[in-house]
């Protein structure tokens, strides 16, 4: 949070920096009284913050929430107006979790004032079937902001490595003009230099193929929508509808719990994907990559990412006699603990050992790190995998 120096005396500078961090108590000890701005953005954060960590539950917790959607409302307007968007998120998300406000998301006029990210998603997306009819177009439309937001900035740089990964994989000995790879050429022909001409005289050729004239690779994204996932499930199906979008991969898009849900035929819009999740209950990790080995017709051709935290419900060591198969048949194996923003997660260490043992190395995933990702394993070479994993 940033707080704006408005005197020019730094002692009492000071003093007003931390009676704003302080909170006001009577034990805070600064003796300083706050008007206008502060004290408005003090009210602000008194009313989430202002009796202690701990939620009192089956009792009014907060200091000056009431327990109705408008005051919410016009408290979320407030902090819009005195805080940056990267704190207001925070806040918001600590009112849901502190305040138990998750039943007040299902207002319409609730919704229309929160800050949307993907955190807010995923707990609308755990609310879905609650939901009321006047509440899901509202809830829909900030649904699909955070996606559009999403789209815009991971799409392109997607495209583009992807792109280039399949053009790499698919090099041929004869290329025409546009496609010889210029960089490849000149390396394998350098003892070809004439150097009275000053230049290299190529004799092979090397080019890139015409990946996109027909589908070249097949991806299936199997995704855990257990409620931790709730951030992975978001950017997941973003990256699914990017995928769709490419004729020359093939893209299969799989939720599971303990059911498993196909929902390939909606990633053409990822909100009707999201919407079409259930986030929450257990994992049956073996029952949903048993659906997806059975979708698969050309192993040496298919990339299969796996997205859990690895808390298995199902049968776990035929959930790695299937990983251990599909690797034998020639599908690339990717297990990413998480696909957000967030760093690792709490995740099953036991199973991302046995995983890694079988040559398919668990590990958090940011979403700016996925193309990278997914475009080592089109190609076949060994994954960036981050440090922090």
């Amino acid at each position: 949070m940033t707080i704006e120096p408005i005197t020019g005396d730094p002692a009492q500078e000071r003093l007003r920096r931390w009676r704003l961090v302080l909170g006001g108590e009577q034990a805070d000890g600064t003796g300083c009284a706050l008007s206008g701005r502060d004290a408005a953005m003090d009210g602000a954060l008194a009313a989430l913050y202002g009796k202690g960590d701990k939620p009192q539950a089956g009792r009014d917790r907060s200091a000056g929430l009431g327990a109705s959607a408008p005051s919410v409302a016009r408290w979320l307007g407030d902090i819009r107006r005195y805080f940056p968007s990267s704190v207001v998120q925070v806040v918001q998300r600590d009112a849901i979790n502190r305040l138990g406000l998750s039943a007040l998301l299902l207002e319409p006029e609730m919704l229309e004032a929160v800050e949307a990210d993907v955190h807010l998603v995923g707990t609308l997306l755990s609310l879905n079937k609650a939901m009321p009819e006047t509440t899901k177009e509202t809830a829909r439309a900030v649904v699909r902001k955070v996606v559009e937001d999403l789209e815009k900035r991971l799409a392109t740089r997607t495209r583009a490595t992807l792109t280039g990964a399949l053009d790499r994989s698919a090099r041929v000995s004869r290329p025409r003009h546009h496609d010889i790879d210029w960089n490849r050429t000149v390396a394998a022909n350098l003892k070809h230099y004439l150097p009275e001409y000053r230049t290299v005289v190529p004799e092979r050729l090397i080019g890139y193929g015409r990946a996109a004239r027909s589908v070249r690779k097949e991806v299936v994204l199997c995704i855990d929508q257990s409620g931790s996932m709730a951030a992975s499930v978001v950017h997941a199906s973003v990256f699914g509808a990017v995928l769709a979008s490419m004729r020359s991969i093939s893209t299969r898009l799989v939720v599971f719990d303990t059911a498993v849900v196909d929902l390939t035929d909606q990633l053409d819009d990822p909100v009707d994907v999201l919407f079409g999740t259930q986030l929450g209950g257990g994992t049956d990790i073996n029952r949903a990559l048993a659906y997806c080995q059975a979708q698969i017709t050309r192993p040496a051709e298919t990339v299969v990412v796996l997205v859990s935290d690895l808390y298995e419900g199902g049968i776990r060591d035929e959930m790695l006699k299937r990983v251990a198969a599909m690797k034998a048949s020639g599908v690339q194996f990717v297990a990413l603990l998480a696909l957000s923003d967030e760093g690792a997660p709490a995740y099953d260490r036991e199973h991302a050992a046995a995983l890694a043992a079988l040559g398919a190395p668990a590990f958090a995933c940011t979403p700016d790190l996925f193309p990278e990702v997914m475009a080592a394993a089109l190609e076949k070479r060994p994954l960036p995998i981050p440090d922090t994993a």
